[in-house]
């Protein structure tokens, strides 16, 4: 019986024609001849309310649903849920299914409704996205069952409690890695380099085709085999590239209600998968008040999997960022020369002249290559009209701060040190345009 009325919800229709039939009797008080219709109308809306939950609730099974979840979610992504659903009535229902999201999302007005025939099956989806690494719990699964009659509803609560944990955007990862391989990189906003040099490492001499640099025709094989023959040349493999992230304070600042670290984490899964397939080694490890969660640059089979399990257990430990600590690490660890993609944040131009001269004593050994970010919400605020004095000074004060960006990037160029001053929403797609850009031009 417990249970029973646990499951019974009266409709709103069902309180509309009780009230309705209230009002009636008020009115009977003053015109007796309403009672007698009044009254009837109350027992017949007694007598369907009974008869619709005899329908909802004689059949045990009543629906049958189920939620399906990937394995993990990818961060900052869009993240399809199936719900499957079967009617077991004979009857068509009305259906307000109601999912018990993780608290991170903060959503209590999610609802999906739907009518179903007679042992009709039909399948529901819908996207979330995650904007924070971890475990996300689903809760349970309630289904809220109607007749036509539309006068009580019958909940079907399903145990489909879960964990699903929420790893940097493998999604980003399969997009990518295909779009750096193809040749429709210009629609993606990846440019295609032009090769200035070539290595020194022979691979074949093979019979020239339209393109072919004309300064590698071999004339001993065009003169024996009677057609134009060139040397083709193969790029340098194997080597090393760190993605080196900064986990400070920094690096909290959320856009788009993801953090500039889960930006970073998102880019260094992205182009490390295509340092692999670029036959490269790729490493990683992150830095704050000393350097932690170390990856060795390797070009094993399992290397991914490592470097997304220690991405997805990266938390910022709001400290200041300890630059000295990053250039002893390099020197101590990093032997070979190798690219290394900095991903940090500066607002001014003291933030970078305070690290500048270990960024200067890095770059001396190694390609480094400073990745930060522009502040888009105040690139936005500067081009709307200012109406006031107040707004006036409110701009000038904006425009100030994305011009030294600008300057910042002048003066990282000024000691020969590469770049990106990028929207952290175009953060993977630029990083992986500098580094197609340093293989091409053979600067490692």
């Amino acid at each position: 019986m417990k249970g029973f009325l646990k499951s019974l919800y009266l409709s709103k229709r069902f309180f509309t024609l009780l009230f309705s039939i209230a009002i009636l009797f008020v009115f009977a008080f003053f015109f007796p001849n309403l009672f007698g219709p009044a009254k009837l109308l109350f027992f017949v809306l007694l007598a369907t309310l009974i008869f619709d939950i005899i329908l909802l609730f004689r059949n045990k099974t009543g629906v049958q649903a189920e939620r399906i979840l990937p394995e993990k979610l990818s961060n900052g992504d869009e993240n399809v849920i199936e719900i499957t659903l079967v009617n077991r009535f004979q009857f068509r229902v009305s259906l307000k299914i109601i999912d018990e999201l993780p608290v991170q999302w903060q959503r209590r007005d999610f609802k999906i409704e739907s009518i179903l025939k007679p042992s009709q099956k039909k399948k529901f989806t819908y996207q979330v996205r995650p904007t924070e690494r971890g475990e996300y719990h689903f809760g349970n699964l309630n289904v809220f069952v109607s007749t036509f009659l539309g006068l009580a509803s019958r909940r079907q609560k399903f145990s489909a409690e879960a964990m699903v944990p929420n790893y940097p955007s493998f999604l980003q990862l399969k997009k990518y890695a295909f779009i750096a391989f193809s040749n429709r990189l210009k629609f993606f906003g990846l440019k295609k380099i032009r090769r200035i040099g070539h290595t020194m490492e022979f691979e074949q001499i093979k019979e020239y085709v339209s393109g072919d640099d004309m300064r590698n025709i071999n004339w001993k094989a065009t003169a024996k085999k009677n057609a134009l023959m060139v040397n083709q040349f193969q790029d340098e493999k194997s080597q090393p590239v760190y993605s080196i992230i900064d986990k400070g304070r920094v690096m909290k600042m959320p856009f788009n209600r993801l953090s500039l670290l889960d930006y970073a984490i998102n880019a260094t899964l992205v182009i490390s998968n295509i340092v692999l397939k670029k036959q490269d080694k790729a490493g990683m490890f992150t830095f704050s008040r000393k350097v932690e969660d170390r990856v060795v640059a390797q070009r094993k089979s399992a290397q991914m999997h490592v470097i997304l399990e220690t991405l997805y257990n990266i938390t910022t430990d709001y400290s200041e960022s300890d630059f000295s600590r990053l250039y002893v690490d390099v020197k101590r660890h990093i032997h070979q020369r190798s690219l290394l993609l900095l991903y940090t944040n500066f607002e001014t131009l003291d933030a970078l002249h305070r690290q500048l001269s270990y960024l200067q004593a890095i770059n001396k050994t190694h390609l480094l290559v400073v990745v930060f970010f522009e502040n888009t919400e105040l690139i936005e605020f500067s081009r709307q009209n200012a109406n006031s004095t107040q707004e006036i000074f409110e701009k000038t004060i904006a425009e100030k701060f994305i011009y030294e960006k600008k300057l910042i990037v002048n003066e990282l160029h000024k000691y020969g040190i590469q770049t990106i001053l990028t929207a952290p929403e175009n953060l993977t797609v630029n990083t992986i345009n500098k580094y197609l850009e340093i293989k091409a031009r053979g600067l490692l």
